[in-house]
């Protein structure tokens, strides 16, 4: 067995499609000769905003939450390619994209191409999508074309006849995708005789940290969280971008680290750490949360080789859950009606398919080893640097936010909150 990695984060989305009543595989993606990064940059723009809309919705509640904007917005971003009429109208709105199913899957597989750029070699991640597709409907060839060209995501037929194979199948890919820390993202009873589509989307991601924290220099320290004060083994280090917001409503703590990257930095990755004063401004703060406001806390951080940084060590496993309750408040909630218009997807005299559930799984693990690109350097007028008489401290002993953020596209790969390590 090969040994855990020191620092894993692992998110998948599955989206469903199912038929209204009761192949062979795609061509292989096209090879572009240059990743076209002001596309990626427009996707990874999109993708923030939906996966912030998201994350609102779910932030209800006190417990540990981690959701990939990524990885989800990708999985729709396949959908969307074959939405048309009012459906797609609603897509886009939803998605953030205000472009055409065509024009959305260019900008989409852009970032798809720039996340599994072969040259990012400092560190582990990879971007995976397939269509898994009934063995008795007909797809538009055209769709399996696009979203094979852009999303690399070939169609693998399958008998949802025998419902529990196929989800074995499905799951199975899932799992060598994400180094078995995710193996069962469709839970027991989510497809059946009457589904016809699964569209798949695995995130990986493993990297080290630039400068890791001194593994002797880790010791238990209390974290308060809402139900009383637990010991969590925190690590600490000197030195890291450290950044304040002080705007009202959200009064933080800013903290950056990178990391290890190539030299020239094309490939930057970093994790943003977001640190509330008080415990008690977090559900506002997260309220609040938005694309802009998480890109100027990014750049609102500079390197400060004085700040002291107390941070624990944390792991999550969250269960695979739907994200259709969420995707229902933010306006999508045609989609999952049985009149959506999927017709770019199945040719005429196929019966109209739509949306069941779209379900999502993440895992998350940080300690000592692992490591995240440099942050983004502008400086933002909304965000103040404040003058500092003496060393300041980003002692993360209560409830805190992170992302991890790819600092050449922008996009927020993984967000969460860690309202307990564990």
């Amino acid at each position: 067995m090969t040994p855990r990695p020191a620092v894993s984060l692992v998110p998948a989305a599955v989206f469903l499609v199912l038929a209204s009543a009761c192949g062979g595989a795609s061509p292989p993606r096209a090879t572009t000769p240059m990743i076209d990064v002001s596309d990626a940059r427009f996707f990874a723009d999109a993708s923030n905003a939906t996966g912030l809309d998201i994350y609102r919705q779910l932030a209800a509640g006190d417990g540990n939450l981690a959701m990939s904007p990524a990885s989800i917005s990708t999985a729709l971003a396949m959908t969307y390619a074959g939405a048309r009429g009012e459906t797609a109208m609603v897509m886009s709105r939803g998605l953030h994209l205000h472009a055409t199913p065509d024009e959305a899957t260019r900008l989409a597989g852009a970032a798809v191409q720039a996340f599994n750029d072969p040259s990012r070699t400092a560190y582990e991640l990879s971007v995976a999508n397939r269509l898994f597709g009934d063995r008795s409907y007909r797809f538009e060839p055209a769709f399996v074309r696009r979203t094979g060209e852009a999303f690399g995501a070939e169609l693998q037929v399958v008998d949802f006849g025998a419902s529990e194979e196929a989800r074995g199948t499905i799951n199975s890919w899932v799992s060598d995708r994400t180094h078995q820390r995710i193996d069962e993202l469709l839970p027991e009873g989510s497809v059946d005789g009457d589904t016809r589509l699964v569209l798949v989307n695995a995130v990986y991601f493993h990297g080290r940290w630039a400068q890791p924290f001194d593994a002797e220099a880790t010791y238990d320290a209390p974290f308060h969280t809402a139900a009383g004060d637990v010991s969590a083994p925190t690590m600490h280090r000197l030195g890291g971008r450290y950044g304040e917001d002080q705007n009202t409503g959200r009064d933080v703590q800013l903290y950056a680290l990178p990391y290890a990257a190539s030299e020239d930095g094309h490939d930057a990755m970093s994790m943003l750490f977001v640190l509330p004063r008080s415990a008690e401004d977090l559900p506002a703060i997260e309220q609040s949360l938005d694309a802009d406001v998480v890109s100027r806390w990014a750049a609102a951080t500079h390197e400060n080789d004085q700040i002291q940084v107390a941070l624990p060590r944390f792991r999550m496993e969250i269960d695979a859950f739907s994200l259709r309750p969420a995707l229902i408040a933010l306006g999508m909630g045609p989609i999952f009606e049985a009149n959506a218009d999927f017709s770019g997807m199945s040719p005429e005299g196929e019966q109209p398919i739509y949306v069941s559930d779209v379900f999502h799984q993440v895992f998350v693990e940080l300690n000592e080893e692992g490591t995240e690109a440099a942050a983004a350097t502008a400086v933002v007028m909304t965000i103040e640097s404040v003058a500092i008489t003496e060393p300041p401290r980003f002692t993360a002993d209560h409830p805190f936010l992170f992302f991890l953020r790819d600092d050449t596209t922008g996009a927020i790969l993984f967000a969460g909150r860690v309202a307990r390590p564990t």
